[in-house]
């Protein structure tokens, strides 16, 4: 078999529906398997999806294993010649998989590789590429030269973005949202380190790598990721969690370093924590106190572009949900640029807009590149699947 793809899903019934609708079409001609492994859900993601999609693996964990854990089960049992890792909130392009596992094949000195993922607007996310947080690179992140001098080889080396977009590249951190390994290589330096629960276990999964002798590669093929619907990152949970992953990495791989680099970035971990913390308490008091009351948020207008079938669905569904909408009967043939070629005067100075486009009218990639072609501030990726009647944007689902 060539391709194993493992998923590991916790409430994102929706998302995690979608992704598989893409991944799919994604392993068109691959020969692989998918696993989802379900975090205790409590939203019946697996009930939901498991309807459609009948030839996943599915396993149904009674607690929240996290990220590791949850992931080595389905790698024990896979029988690819690559495993990749997924996220639930992604889109995977029709031709992404494809091109990746050729590049794998014609470079065997490659452990991993990892590609260019797009925010819900269509920007590029700085995570697609990142170097090793060594002591003095993760100083220049937290003391905020790395933000100050992004080009910058050693200030900028954090999310390496002095690195071409374009290119195939060799990076040092492959983001666990879309992480291609080769199997071998996992057999050879172990699975991932399930001392993580969620975050820093890519980051340290990819220094092994690279300190077994392999490389890790960015490509420049595309995904969308939504970025953490399932995380809380205004939580204590989620400072409590990130902070103590990178405390565990810097322990791991740089607790032998001399004094006067260690007790530095041990308190600054220590630092940007309760700061974070403290911020977090501190708007909830002024919240309770009633000394500020947010903004309400504008509700975002609607564009939908898809066959006539499903635009009848969607007025029906915007007519239903109140939301302000424009209708335009298209597809890729008829109309290949999308939202770029209708909406040439778009206003978004006032409210955000969701450009809601029709899966079986529109590839994936398609969609995907019509948005990274140029991003418009305040426009973001809508989806509609009228399989299933649903809208999926960052923010919510419409059903």
């Amino acid at each position: 078999m060539k391709l194993t793809v493992v998923i590991v899903n916790y409430n994102v019934r929706h998302y995690l529906y979608q992704c598989l609708e893409s991944l799919y079409r994604a392993l068109n001609g691959i020969d692989a398997e998918v696993y989802v492994v379900d975090n205790h859900s409590r939203d019946g993601s697996v009930n939901y999806v498991s309807k459609r999609f009948k030839n996943v693996n599915y396993v149904e964990s009674n607690h929240n294993l996290g990220f590791a854990r949850a992931n080595n089960i389905a790698i024990r049992q896979s029988e690819g010649e690559y495993i990749l890792l997924l996220n639930p909130d992604t889109i995977v392009g029709e031709d992404t998989i494809h091109h990746v596992l050729d590049f794998m094949d014609a470079h065997p000195e490659a452990g991993g590789a990892g590609v260019r993922m797009l925010k819900s607007d269509g920007t590029k996310a700085m995570e697609s590429r990142r170097g090793l947080p060594t002591p003095m690179t993760s100083f220049y992140k937290m003391s905020g030269l790395c933000k100050r001098f992004p080009n910058s080889r050693r200030f900028g080396h954090y999310y390496m973005s002095y690195l071409p977009w374009d290119n195939a590249v060799q990076i040092e951190i492959i983001s666990g949202a879309f992480c291609m390994l080769r199997k071998s290589a996992i057999e050879q330096v172990g699975l991932l380190d399930e001392d993580f629960f969620m975050y820093g276990e890519d980051i340290d999964l990819s220094c092994r790598l690279i300190k077994g002798g392999y490389q890790n590669w960015y490509l420049p093929e595309t995904i969308l990721h939504y970025k953490g619907e399932s995380t809380q990152k205004s939580s204590f949970r989620y400072v409590h969690v990130f902070y103590e992953a990178m405390m565990i990495f810097f322990k791991k791989h740089y607790g032998s370093s001399s004094l006067w680099l260690t007790i530095p970035i041990k308190m600054a971990i220590y630092l940007k924590a309760f700061m974070a913390l403290i911020k977090m308490q501190t708007t909830k008091i002024k919240k309770t106190l009633g000394f500020f009351s947010p903004r309400r948020k504008r509700e975002p207008d609607y564009i939908f572009i898809g066959s006539s079938a499903s635009i009848a669905q969607c007025r029906k569904l915007a007519k239903k949900k109140g939301l302000s909408g424009e209708f335009y009967v298209a597809n890729e043939n008829t109309n290949p640029d999308g939202h770029l070629s209708m909406l040439t005067n778009l206003d978004t100075s006032r409210n955000s807009k969701y450009i809601v486009y029709d899966i079986e009218a529109f590839q994936y990639k398609t969609i995907l590149e019509i948005f990274a072609r140029r991003p418009i501030p305040n426009v973001y990726i809508g989806t509609y699947n009228p399989k299933v009647k649903t809208i999926i944007t960052a923010e919510e689902i419409l059903r």
